[in-house]
């Protein structure tokens, strides 16, 4: 081998990897984009208390004063008294995106002085391992502390007087699959209309398909529309496959309301136009691939796809309200998971008015011919 054909055929590379803007992005500029994701996402855990909503049916008791007064010195936890009925905690735990709750009974204190079991009861949301993981250590932590000083103590022919009963936020029989079902149908409607409209639109303009389309009878708006059609369809078949292998695979326990349909129409609807308004604004289907990636792997990862919100630092958490796709999402959760049937609306306005103007946009940025 001759060091000088090496040289010479090294610049090449260099030289043909240097002009790609896509192969520099995945290899110099993606690694910064996920380093920086994860680094603001869980910058927060372990640094700051972890929020623990409180239903206190024991009020007024000395002794469930003094469990959470020993919760809040744990300085893990941050402690919040909330009057909620305890039937629907778990519920309403979910509809507010909290991850973490406990649950102290009536008649806790009575228990605790006549060395009689009582459970307080953790709800936690198993897509937030970190938060559940805190709550769960600093309650432990105080029910032992607890045992320890209870009038029968730690002796061997004593009871365990306080334990802990587990709960999943959202409803007692949910699993972390039921969580991240509406997350994955979120990610498709993103990714399969967002990677598709931006190459198709750059390419197809290098190639001079939009000009022979130019001839005929065919409006940009239709051309557009016509995709929307497709993407919703492909949406509501890959819906249907994540659903049914949820349920049929690992026994889900979505709830399917005629409420999810319209968030498989809008969400294509959104990510269509934004596909295509990305695409049209780029020269070349290199940047336009570049323009895409930068869009879509910051609404991948931050709008509550594999990792819910309320766990992000706060500023994260307003960034995160900003993106389409945690409109999309959270809309699922709220038919599939909580029930909540206003917070859904409110969602799907958000993304009905935010599709109407990106498509206007995108027909009016796209041309057939390049000026």
């Amino acid at each position: 081998m001759k060091l000088r054909h090496i040289g010479a055929e090294f610049k090449v590379v260099y030289r043909s990897y240097a002009r790609n803007p896509v192969a520099l992005f995945f290899s110099l500029v993606f690694p910064i984009i996920l380093i920086s994701l994860f680094g603001l996402i869980f910058s927060s855990v372990g640094s700051s208390p972890a929020a623990l909503y409180v239903v206190n049916d024991d009020q007024g008791s000395a002794v469930s004063g003094a469990f959470l007064s020993a919760l809040s010195n744990t300085t893990v936890v941050s402690v919040h008294v909330v009057q909620v009925n305890a039937s629907g905690f778990a519920s309403w735990l979910g509809q507010n995106d909290y991850p973490v709750g406990l649950l102290i009974p009536a008649g806790f204190a009575e228990n605790y002085t006549h060395n009689r079991t009582v459970n307080v009861t953790v709800f936690t949301d198993p897509a937030d391992a970190a938060s559940s993981g805190a709550v769960l250590g600093a309650v432990q932590g105080v029910v032992n502390e607890f045992n320890l000083h209870s009038a029968c103590g730690l002796r061997p022919s004593c009871p365990t007087v306080v334990g802990i009963q587990l709960a999943n936020v959202g409803s007692p029989v949910y699993k972390y699959i039921d969580y991240l079902i509406p997350g994955l149908i979120g990610f498709s409607i993103l990714t399969s209309p967002m990677f598709s409209l931006v190459d198709v639109s750059s390419s197809y303009r290098k190639e001079g398909i939009f000009r022979q389309l130019s001839l005929t009878p065919l409006t940009r708006s239709e051309w557009l529309a016509a995709r929307v059609v497709w993407y919703v369809l492909l949406t509501f078949i890959s819906a249907g496959i994540m659903i049914g292998a949820g349920i049929g695979l690992f026994g889900a326990h979505v709830t399917l309301t005629l409420g999810v349909l319209p968030f498989l129409v809008v969400g294509p609807f959104f990510f269509v136009s934004l596909g295509m308004l990305c695409g049209s604004a780029a020269r070349t289907p290199e940047s336009a691939a570049l323009i895409g990636n930068i869009v879509t792997f910051p609404m991948m990862f931050l709008s509550g796809t594999f990792f819910t919100v309320s766990s992000f630092p706060p500023g994260l958490q307003t960034f995160a309200h900003v993106l389409p796709l945690y409109y999309v999402i959270d809309g699922l959760n709220q038919v599939m998971l909580f029930a909540n049937a206003g917070r859904a609306l409110v969602d799907l306005l958000v993304v009905l008015v935010s599709s109407v103007v990106v498509f206007v946009a995108a027909v009016r940025l796209f041309k057939w011919r390049d000026e």
